[in-house]
């Protein structure tokens, strides 16, 4: 991974596999600060690896519908604050894929809603009839729309390790019930609303996952990115066929079939890098995002 970019003004204080994290110039203590530069890189990470080559415009377009996201659920407060709120510029050259957020304290959990039955919770259904302890009807097929939308939470690992599933109670016991049940209400009630918006645009959001945390003020709020083609399967209604997906599934269906994830990732093949460039774009242009 290549070094941060280096923004007049502002501190570079962490990475994560996609976004780089920024305090203004001159403030020590993170949490005290009145703005934090959120910045989107153009990498793309799939099994928890960061991955070559980055994939040209991803950040901006990420951003984008974060933004987009964050503007239609006004009605969960999210970590966005106007820009200058602490008084320091962006440089132009980042302004385009970065957000002014709040600092928060994080909950160690990934909120992960499922709407329909794909990917691991598939593969755990097929042994079980259940995902992430959730039990579900017998005879659901591989890309169903479930009943109704479960929430299958998941421990939020350091970087550089993987994230694992984990059951409701023991969210309960990571963060406290009322915690819990509050991620949990948050999480379904933000897809809820997602999902019936991309519907209008022929677009199903098959999952998602969310994270949150608190304010000093004490509210909980959503953070880091939100929708987005990274963090959400997005299929064409139009095609009714879930393998017209809007996001990375692109990368993992060809890592899939060319790694067996030991070891360093291969280096994506020009053509899947730019088809999943046009696949993010055709997101954004089907959402009017």
């Amino acid at each position: 991974m290549t070094a941060p970019q280096e923004l007049p003004g502002w501190r570079h204080v962490s990475s994560g596999k996609v976004r780089e994290l920024y305090v203004p110039a001159g403030v020590d203590d993170v949490a005290s600060a009145a703005e934090l530069l959120l910045v989107a890189s153009d990498r793309v990470s799939a099994y928890d690896f960061a991955l070559e080559p980055p994939i040209p415009g991803k950040g901006e377009l990420l951003t984008r519908l974060s933004r987009f996201w964050f503007d239609r659920i006004a009605d969960v407060p999210n970590h966005l604050v106007a820009p200058g709120t602490g008084g320091t510029p962006v440089p132009e050259s980042v302004a385009a894929r970065s957000m002014h957020v709040l600092p928060l304290a994080m909950f160690p959990v990934e909120c992960v809603v499922r709407g329909y039955l794909v990917g691991s919770g598939w593969a755990e259904y097929r042994e079980t009839q259940s995902v992430c302890g959730v039990p579900l009807p017998a005879g659901l097929s591989e890309g169903d729309r479930l009943p109704e939308p479960i929430y299958t939470p998941a421990y939020k690992a350091p970087q550089g390790e993987h994230d694992e599933n984990i059951s409701f109670e023991q969210t309960v016991e990571l963060v406290g019930r009322e915690d819990a049940e509050a991620l949990r209400e948050l999480s379904l009630r933000v897809y809820g609303e997602a999902a019936a918006i991309a519907l209008e645009h022929d677009v199903v959001i098959a999952d998602t996952k969310f994270e949150f945390g608190r304010d000093t003020d004490g509210t909980i709020r959503i953070a880091d990115e939100v929708l987005t083609s990274d963090s959400s399967r997005y299929w064409d209604a139009r095609s009714g066929n879930r393998t017209d997906s809007f996001d990375k599934q692109i990368v993992r269906d060809w890592l899939s079939a060319n790694w067996d994830r030991q070891g360093t990732p291969p280096v994506l093949p020009q053509e899947i890098v730019d088809r999943t460039a046009a696949r993010y774009a055709e997101l954004i242009e089907r959402l009017g995002a």
